[in-house]
Order: C-alpha cells, then sequence, then structure tokens
C-alpha cells in the first residue's frame, strides 16, 4: 500500500467534539467540527454506515463551518428502534443541529440513504435548515432496473471472534474496488462493536424490514415539495446514479439545481476522490449560498 497522506493525519488527529442528544426515548450519537458561529453543515451518512465516515471530510471544512455529522438511530453509536421511520430520523436531523449549535444557516449533506434522510427533513423541517446537497443520493426512473442500495441482512448480526477478524470482513455495499485502503481500514476501525460473546458491525440487522417512509413513491413526493435550495454531487463511474437518474430528478423539480460529477469516483464518492469531493462541495455549498 502507498503511504497514508498527511492531510489524513491532520484531519483525522484534529479536535472534534461528542456528545448525544435523545429524540424519542432513543440516544443519538453525533461528533461535531469547527466554531459555533460559523454557518452549519450536518452530514448524514449511508444506510449501514456513521458518523465516522466524515472524520476526513468534516475538519478540511472547519475553518469555515460549524460542523455535526451524526450516527442514525439503528446505526453506529446510536441507540437501536423497534420501528424506523423517516419523520423520526429527520426529527434526529434537527435535534442533533440544536444539540451542536448549528444554526438555521445549516445545509444538510446526505450521502446515499443519507440524502434520502437528509430530503425529508428539509422538506418536513424547511424553517429549521437553508439548503441540502445530496451526495450519490438520487430517485432512479421507475424504468430504471438497475439495483438499489439494499444491503443483504437480517435476523442475527454475524459474530466474529475478535475485533480483527470482524475489521477484515468489512466490505462496501454496493460492491466497489477502493484505491484509498487506508481510509477503509479506518472506517472498518470504527464500524465494529463488541456483542454478546463476539464482535459485530454496527448497524441493526432488523432495519430493513422495520421502516417506513422510504419508498420511491415517498422519495418523489419530498423531491417535488422541497423549497429549500438544492445541489448534487455524483461519482462518475456509480453503478447507483446516473444521467438517466439525473434527467429524471430534472423532470420531477420544478426549479433546475446545480449538478456535478465527480470524474473518477463511484457510489462512495468521497472514499474514492476525498480531496476532490471536499473541493466541489465547498463550490456547491458557495453557490448554494447566494440562492438562500
Amino acid at each position: 500500500m502507498s503511504s497514508i497522506p498527511d492531510w489524513f493525519w491532520a484531519a483525522v488527529e484534529s479536535p472534534r467534539e461528542e456528545g448525544t442528544v435523545e429524540v424519542d426515548e432513543c440516544d443519538v450519537h453525533f461528533l461535531a467540527w469547527g466554531e459555533r458561529h460559523q454557518p452549519g453543515l450536518l452530514l448524514v451518512h449511508g444506510m449501514n454506515a456513521h458518523a465516522h465516515w466524515w472524520d476526513f471530510i468534516a475538519p478540511q471544512l472547519a475553518d469555515r463551518y460549524r460542523i455535526a455529522a451524526l450516527d442514525l438511530t439503528g446505526m453506529g453509536d446510536s441507540d437501536y428502534r423497534y420501528e424506523y421511520d423517516a419523520d423520526t430520523w429527520a426529527d434526529e436531523l434537527a435535534a442533533v443541529a440544536d444539540a451542536a449549535g448549528l444554526g438555521i444557516d445549516t445545509v444538510i449533506v446526505g450521502h446515499s440513504f443519507g440524502g434520502r434522510i437528509g430530503l425529508h427533513a428539509a422538506v418536513r423541517l424547511a424553517d429549521r435548515f437553508a439548503g441540502l446537497v445530496m451526495a450519490d443520493s438520487g430517485i432512479r426512473d421507475p424504468d430504471d432496473d438497475s439495483d438499489g442500495e439494499r444491503p443483504s441482512v437480517g435476523g442475527r448480526p454475524v459474530l466474529y471472534p475478535d475485533a480483527d477478524t470482524a475489521r477484515n470482513r468489512f466490505r462496501l455495499q454496493p460492491p466497489q474496488d477502493c484505491a484509498n485502503g487506508f481510509l477503509l481500514e479506518y472506517i472498518a476501525r470504527h464500524s465494529v462493536m463488541a456483542i454478546d460473546d463476539g464482535f459485530a458491525f454496527k448497524f441493526d440487522t432488523d432495519l430493513m424490514d422495520s421502516m417506513s417512509g422510504v419508498s420511491r413513491e415517498d422519495a418523489e413526493a419530498d423531491f417535488a415539495a422541497l423549497t429549500l435550495p438544492l445541489g448534487l454531487i455524483y461519482g462518475a463511474e456509480s453503478r447507483l446514479f446516473s444521467g438517466r437518474t439525473l434527467d429524471y430528478m430534472r423532470q420531477l423539480r420544478a426549479h433546475d439545481f446545480p449538478a456535478r460529477a465527480l470524474a473518477g469516483a463511484q457510489h462512495h464518492l468521497f472514499l474514492d476522490q476525498p480531496l476532490a469531493f471536499v473541493e466541489a462541495l465547498q463550490s456547491m455549498l458557495d453557490e448554494l449560498s447566494t440562492a438562500t
């Protein structure tokens, strides 16, 4: 493996805060960076992921923004629920924004499934947020029969005998290669928890069968109802986001929105091109700020 770049160490070793906030009788875990007087960014991870996916992204923007990244309930270090729904997840975003000291100028940045929840929060709580950036997150044409991001999980969690064995089994979903192995190793280290007589990954294996409000129809309704400024960044080589997806989204929305294809990036675009993603996101945020 090539040497780990200095920018990575500077990012993951930068100061950050950690906290929890209660939402509907469950604790929601979050991380935060930057000064409280700065404009807000709320980072939302994808399915079965967690806040630490943003550890090497957020600090690169913390000189200009107050940033928080949360673990949606059912994932990461947040509590599990018997049932999950888009309304409650949206309320979690608002509660974390409040607890972390993010103002009403806060822009939500959601990757994949996090973009879907960010979209619902931006519609349900439009007075609390100022904009939305969806990162390789979209609404596919109903005639597009490509597979979506639906990990094959369910039932009891797979138990591994030790943490190292579990970390070595970490894989991206949907499957893709990633040249930046040091980023995968970092995420894997934060993705494992001790449970029962072994170690498992940090997500509720019943989540996929226990959630509501996230169907294609729900997403289309939210997208049509969105009034906040919107931006979109997607991987030019993504299996989950295509030109057809972008065209369909433009048909659904009365107002145009900026969209950027990130060269050399697949679905997990900020793992493939972390520095280019930061640059693209900063440019997008600058553009959206003129629309507020």
